[in-house]
């Protein structure tokens, strides 16, 4: 790493090559292992994006990328990294202008702790694609995030039982993982069985990063990946000409309040929390001519996992139907332990992660039990074990109540967020988090 850090060079065919004097690494279309048609390819979209919507998602793909290629240990600390990226766009002056730049970076800075400078040239493909629009071409009237999760499936059954008066065609868009690729596939089922009067589709993509073919191991956090999902659907709802995307996330999480005095917030993922969703949807009103093409909005913002887990439940879905979703940090399938459950399904769900936790809590609270297959329950590990550290943190941060030290030790919240409501729903969600420790014996100091 030099003085100014890593630059990342994103290179859209063979020709577009950085300068031979500069010290790149060279990132594009071919540093996925997924056929690029797959992921852009028109066939999938009523039209053609709008070039902003395109720029945007390459703009995240770029940062994914880096965001795997660049590991934490190459950093003086090692975890801060300085990245400097490349990337070609439509409108270089337009995108390195200081409304846009300035979101941007607080964005990419948001949701990784790094440094980030980015450069921007122009945009020169190879060929151009085409695409021959019909007038009866059906167009999605709502745009969501699906992804194998509790919330997301909330939010999603949500809708698909609201009836055919409510709404057009809901769209829904599900970034593939192959470990992951069963259950995904039982949770559209469900919400299939719920809208079946309703026009509905799923998009699904896929985007996994190369190795750079040194053998060098790629970083392990990821914490562009939500920014690569959320572009990847404001792209879909641009070329739809929808003006929102759904991000569902449950509130209590999207805040994301520190569990110790010394772990500023208690996930490593700040995808949705409303100081992003601010950034990206201001990124989005200074890119688009129209100043307010698509927003990205989280519906589930002022619940509780277990308010989402109850309104899943009012929805039509079987309490099987929850139980069988991710909610899990570090899922035991994504880690290659490869356990199994009793049914001879991979576990999702590890048991002990802080999200694993309030999973727990809301599923209890809606349900009265909780029937998910963890791998591990933590109040039952042995003294001395590591994966019982969130469990304990837990059990000592609930001892006294939220304050507005905990919405805003983390991460800002902007101007627009009601400080009440979410002091509401940390509350009540801390409230359920107490009923779940209080079904458990405590254990720890």
């Amino acid at each position: 790493m030099t003085g100014l850090g890593d630059l990342v060079w994103w290179h859209e065919h063979a020709a577009d090559r950085p300068p031979a004097a500069a010290d790149a690494v060279v990132v594009g279309p071919d540093s996925f292992q997924e056929r690029e048609s797959s992921v852009t390819g028109t066939d999938r979209l009523p039209g053609l994006a709008p070039a902003w919507a395109d720029d945007l998602f390459r703009v995240a793909r770029t940062a994914f990328v880096a965001d795997k290629r660049i590991r934490r240990d190459t950093a003086a600390d090692n975890w801060t990294r300085r990245i400097r990226l490349s990337v070609p766009v439509s409108d270089p002056d337009l995108w390195a202008s200081p409304g846009p730049i300035s979101h941007l970076t607080a964005l990419l800075q948001t949701l990784t702790g790094d440094l980030w400078e980015v450069r921007f040239r122009a945009f020169r493909p190879e060929y151009t694609y085409e695409t021959l629009p019909f007038a009866d071409e059906p167009r999605a009237s709502e745009v969501s995030l699906l992804s194998g999760g509790l919330d997301s499936l909330s939010w999603a059954a949500t809708r698909a039982s609201t009836g055919k008066a409510h709404g057009r065609r809901l769209l829904f868009v599900m970034f593939r993982e192959i470990s992951l690729d069963d259950l995904q596939l039982r949770v559209y089922a469900s919400v299939r069985r719920l809208g079946h009067n309703r026009e509905m589709c799923l998009v699904r993509l896929r985007q996994t990063s190369k190795g750079d073919g040194t053998g060098d191991r790629l970083e392990t956090s990821a914490r562009t990946r939500g920014l690569l999902y959320a572009t990847g659907a404001v792209r879909i709802a641009a070329a739809h000409r929808v003006d929102r995307v759904n991000v569902p996330e449950n509130g209590q999480l999207a805040l994301n309040s520190p569990l110790t005095a010394a772990r500023a917030a208690a996930c490593s993922t700040r995808s949705v929390h409303p100081w992003t969703l601010h950034h990206l949807n201001a990124l989005v009103q200074e890119l688009s001519p129209d100043r307010d093409a698509v927003r990205a909005v989280n519906p589930l913002a002022d619940m509780t996992k277990g308010e989402v887990c109850r309104a899943a439940l009012d929805a039509g879905l079987e309490p099987a139907e929850l139980v069988d979703t991710l909610s899990c940090g570090k899922p035991p399938i994504r880690q290659g332990r490869g356990l199994t459950s009793g049914q001879g399904l991979s576990m999702a769900n590890c048991g002990a992660c802080y999200p694993c936790l309030v999973r727990r809590s809301g599923l209890l609270h809606a349900m009265g039990a909780d029937r998910t297959e963890y791998e591990v329950a933590p109040w039952s590990l042995p003294d001395g074990s590591e994966r019982d550290e969130d469990w304990l943190a837990l059990q000592r941060r609930l001892r006294t109540p939220p304050t507005l030290h905990d919405l805003l030790t983390d991460t800002p919240l902007p101007p627009a967020v009601d400080l009440g409501a979410a002091m509401g729903v940390l509350t009540r969600g801390w409230g359920e988090l107490r009923e779940l420790l209080e079904l458990v014996p405590a254990t720890g100091p």
